[in-house]
């Protein structure tokens, strides 16, 4: 019973972390990794699955003795290292700088064009 609190209080940590870092909110650890999808390095990825699979594993009797808690706890430690660098307003910032970046192109082709149609028809 002593690894289900200590399985259970890890992921509910980790389930807060994804919802600080990156905003994803789920009910279960599990669904909040797979809501933040390639949003997290491959490596965090399976870090993350790691502790997703521990918990799924960690219901039945039997196969809680083949939970290497080890593996989880460095696997919790890396994903907690990783979302403690992530800065929200940082991606938000970029995020509308790159929705920026793509309207300003479009209006220096849209320009462009409108000039070459000028030039063509005579009127420039």
């Amino acid at each position: 019973m002593a690894t289900q609190m200590t399985l259970d209080a890890r992921t509910e940590r980790l389930r807060d972390a994804l919802d600080t870092a990156l905003g994803v909110r789920a009910r279960t650890f599990a669904a909040a990794v797979r809501k933040a999808g390639r949003r997290l390095p491959k490596q965090v990825r399976k870090q993350a699955d790691v502790v997703a699979r521990a918990q799924a594993i960690d219901g039945h009797p039997k196969l809680r003795r083949t939970i290497d808690l080890a593996a989880v706890a460095r696997a919790e430690t890396d994903v907690l290292a990783h979302l403690k660098t992530i800065d929200r307003a940082d991606v938000r910032r970029g995020k509308l700088l790159g929705v920026a970046g793509v309207i300003v192109f479009n209006l220096i082709v849209v320009v462009a064009l409108f000039v070459v149609w000028l030039v063509w028809s005579g009127h420039l």
